[in-house]
């Protein structure tokens, strides 16, 4: 016990940091997604309106080409679909992200290929909680 007091002098402290890290890195993923949802939910929309438009013959080759690849994309996601059933998703789901992009495949829709800064997804967590406070005042 002594070697690990000397090793860490707060060994407490490391490890309330640490968890705390953890739980941040987890929430920016969580809210990561949210985003990506959200916008591949506005997307869908979009691309549904557009070929609603299409049918009564009101769109162009430009709206027509921006729908298709929206509908690439929810095919996209319908495959990866495939593997969050199988055992081991936890595993198999990253694994064939990395091995497409070895081969050269973009196997993720396209708005969750977009990184965005830690900054604008902090500032979407503070929002979020402040939102939490604000609902939380006023039902007391």
């Amino acid at each position: 016990m002594q070697l690990y007091k000397v090793i860490h002098r707060a060994p407490w402290r490391v490890v309330k940091i640490s968890t705390k890290r953890q739980q941040l890195r987890f929430r920016r993923a969580m809210v990561a997604l949210k985003i990506a949802l959200a916008q591949e939910k506005l997307e869908t929309k979009e691309m549904l309106s557009i070929y609603k438009r299409y049918t009564q013959g009101q769109t162009n080759k430009a709206e027509l080409k921006r729908a298709n690849e929206q509908f690439v994309d929810i095919l996209k996601g319908l495959g990866l679909g495939v593997f969050a059933i199988l055992p081991f998703a936890p595993l198999t789901i990253p694994l064939v992200v990395k091995l497409g992009r070895l081969v050269g495949v973009d196997v993720l829709p396209s708005s969750f290929n977009i990184n965005k800064p830690l900054k604008d997804i902090d500032a979407e967590i503070d929002q979020q909680n402040q939102k939490e406070k604000s609902n939380s005042a006023l039902k007391k």
